[in-house]
């Protein structure tokens, strides 16, 4: 199962900017991840509604095309893991090169998405 692109193998299309499409995507990609997926939906709406603004709706969907990105790219999810595990690396420099990998990850999805 997959597809190729661009960047290698993809479990998963890229899916549309939309909450259907989102939770579709990530009930494949990371199940794991959906009760949060809901409960971050909720507050952003909540948020939307309080501060009259689709700006928090907008963030929320930004933020999971981004980590849905990252985990349908092997790649992409490979590196977040390999930097993520090593944030509290005893060796100040291997700490440093971490944050930097993660920084560039998390940019590099936010790229794709059109963030």
């Amino acid at each position: 199962m997959g597809t190729r692109s661009e960047h290698g193998h993809e479990l998963v299309p890229r899916p549309e900017q939309t909450p259907d499409a989102l939770r579709a995507a990530l009930a494949v990609v990371d199940p794991k991840r959906l009760p949060e997926m809901r409960r971050t939906k909720d507050e952003a709406f909540a948020k939307a509604v309080e501060w009259q603004s689709l700006s928090p709706v907008r963030s929320w969907v930004l933020a999971w095309a981004r980590d849905i990105e990252i985990a349908r790219r092997p790649d992409l999810a490979a590196r977040h893991a390999r930097a993520r595990s090593n944030l509290e690396h005893e060796d100040a420099a291997t700490a440093r090169e971490a944050l930097r990998e993660l920084s560039a990850v998390l940019d590099e999805a936010t790229k794709a998405v059109g963030a």
